[in-house]
């Protein structure tokens, strides 16, 4: 494959890699994604997901709100897949800079990577919105079905919800890793999230590549397009 031998050449000759990976990243290891025929968005529930997942609905709605969350959003058993463990091999190798991810699942960290920014947050991070006090994702689960402090106070994932905006550090560290990298890489994202995909245009450099197994809006300004799984071109890769 032509384009894999193109991917494994830019690898070599760069130094400061990024990595920007959206819900297609962690489908292989059994979490869903939002978009696709089987996605969560495609789901019949008696609200749509992009309504329960927001700021409003969780206040007013809180126990139809954690009814999703725990149905649908928490995947404690999965684990990291190749994707997840070949980008902490290429950090581990200092060709790595950087994994921005969309997801909230922590399965980067799981699997090694140490330089993880988390544009949305974290299932496993969890704090009191009374009293500041942080839970484990293994407490906020045994808490169910609304997660309560000792001080009575509900439990919030620490995950960036609908309605509410992507915190300014997080933000900045994207941006200037982005902006920093000699190569680009972006998997297993539709690039229709923002204002997350919006960062991708602080990229100056010529090794912009793009892998996803559907087309995304910046399929054209690809200098290496790959359409294919994640997962089998980062196998192949190291």
């Amino acid at each position: 494959m032509n384009e894999i031998n193109q991917l494994k050449e830019f690898v070599k000759e760069c130094e400061h890699i990024v990595f920007f990976g959206g819900a297609g990243v962690s489908t292989e290891s059994g979490i869903p994604d939002f978009r696709s025929v089987d996605g969560l968005y495609h789901l019949k529930y008696a609200y749509p997901p992009e309504q329960i997942l927001s700021h409003s609905f969780f206040q007013k709605n809180t126990e139809a709100f954690f009814q999703f969350y725990y149905d649908k959003m928490l995947y404690p058993k999965a684990l990291p897949n190749i994707t997840h463990q070949k980008l902490a091999l290429l950090e581990e190798q200092g060709k790595l800079n950087a994994v921005i991810t969309q997801n909230i699942d922590g399965l980067h960290q799981l699997a090694g990577s140490r330089n993880v920014i988390e544009l949305h947050g974290s299932v496993h991070r969890n704090y009191c919105t009374k009293c500041g006090h942080f839970y484990s994702l293994q407490e906020v689960i045994d808490k169910a079905p609304i997660p309560r402090c000792s001080c009575e106070g509900i439990i919030k994932p620490d995950v960036v919800l609908y309605e509410e905006a992507l915190k300014e550090d997080i933000i900045e560290q994207a941006v200037n890793s982005i902006t920093a990298a000699d190569m680009l890489i972006i998997g297993g994202t539709s690039l229709s999230v923002y204002p997350a995909a919006g960062f991708i245009n602080y990229y100056s450099g010529n090794k912009l590549v793009l892998i996803n197994k559907s087309a995304t809006p910046l399929d054209s300004e690809a200098d290496l397009l790959i359409t294919a799984s994640l997962g089998e071109v980062m196998e192949s890769l190291i």
